[in-house]
């Protein structure tokens, strides 16, 4: 090993071993449901968060994929951390079109927000990422740790460019110059906001759900994926990627039978899985089967759920309604 090399273990030793309280945090996509739920849990935390986004409220306008004006917005700003937390989702995907802008977003986007982390002398950088990067396939009981590969190539064209954005998107952070990058790796998001498409689409009756056979996938409440970004930022590792979701995987189905129970609404009507096809996307997520361990985020993090599972999760939405 090299004297820079052992320079470079030794400093990521220490970044990892100190905490980092009352940061300066530039966070890209404040403004979405998630991103909403990251100010809050930082500003609690007591770090201060400025938005970057293209809408007004943010108080860094730029769009991630225009690099030079990227740039141009933050010159001569200083952040301790950047977190990029930005999709280009306004509704949940259906088709594997409705990905195409997030694909792009999670590679270039990336690659530019990296950059301007650098030019603001950033030193962490922390990246929303998802469990699919596993692969959408059936895992069947095989429980998924961050040991597994992350990133295989996929199945299909349209696969292949999900999983690419995803696997890129974790390149870029976990190489990055002078930054100790950091990837969480999301289960399904529900909660506050999160769920609101679900409760309007069974109020109209417009959500088939075919039955779910056995396969579950992993699930996180928003509130609790924002605190897991508030560890990751005090507490992540450089270089490493953490699972977050909750200990009690449950079917498509089954998440949204328990939706329509604890809203008081319309059973979801039943389809054989092929009727979903169509929703090309959504069909791939319905079919996959996958659970995951978020021990690593527990031990390294210190981050636990506060909810359980995902019916805890919605019963509390429910009673605070």
């Amino acid at each position: 090993m090299t004297t820079n090399q052992m320079n470079q273990t030794s400093q990521t030793s220490q970044t990892s071993q100190t905490s980092q309280k009352n940061q300066s945090v530039l966070l890209a996509g404040a403004s979405g449901i998630l991103g909403g739920h990251i100010t809050r849990a930082l500003t609690e935390a007591g770090h201060k968060v400025t938005g970057l986004g293209r809408g007004p409220a943010n108080g860094v306008r730029a769009d991630l994929m225009d690099r030079d004006a990227l740039l141009r917005a933050v010159d001569g700003q200083h952040f301790d951390t950047v977190i990029h937390a930005a999709t280009a989702l306004r509704k949940a995907p259906m088709r594997h079109r409705d990905m195409l802008a997030t694909d792009a977003l999670r590679i270039a986007g990336t690659a530019h927000l990296v950059e301007t982390a650098q030019a603001t002398g950033a030193d962490r950088f922390v990246s929303e990422s998802m469990v699919f990067g596993y692969g959408y396939g059936d895992f069947g009981d095989h429980v998924i740790t961050e040991d597994d590969q992350f990133g295989p190539r996929g199945t299909t064209p349209e696969l292949e460019r999900h999983i690419e954005g995803m696997r890129i998107k974790e390149q870029l952070t976990s190489e990055a110059q002078g930054l100790a990058g950091i990837s969480l790796r999301f289960g399904l998001f529900y909660g506050p906001g999160g769920t609101d498409a679900i409760v309007l689409m069974l109020r109209k009756r417009q959500l088939p759900a075919p039955g779910d056979q056995g396969r579950v996938l992993p699930w996180v409440e928003l509130t609790d994926a924002a605190r897991a970004v508030v560890a990751a930022v005090e507490h992540g590792s450089s270089g490493q990627a953490y699972n977050i979701a909750d200990p009690t995987p449950l079917g498509f189905r089954s998440h949204v039978l328990c939706v329509a129970e604890e809203f008081g609404l319309p059973r979801p009507m039943t389809v054989p899985l092929w009727m979903t096809r169509p929703m090309s996307y959504a069909h791939t997520m319905m079919r996959a089967n996958m659970r995951v361990s978020s021990a690593k985020a527990e031990r390294e993090l210190g981050w636990t759920p506060r909810y359980p599972s995902s019916r805890d999760g919605l019963a509390a939405l429910a009673a605070g309604r």
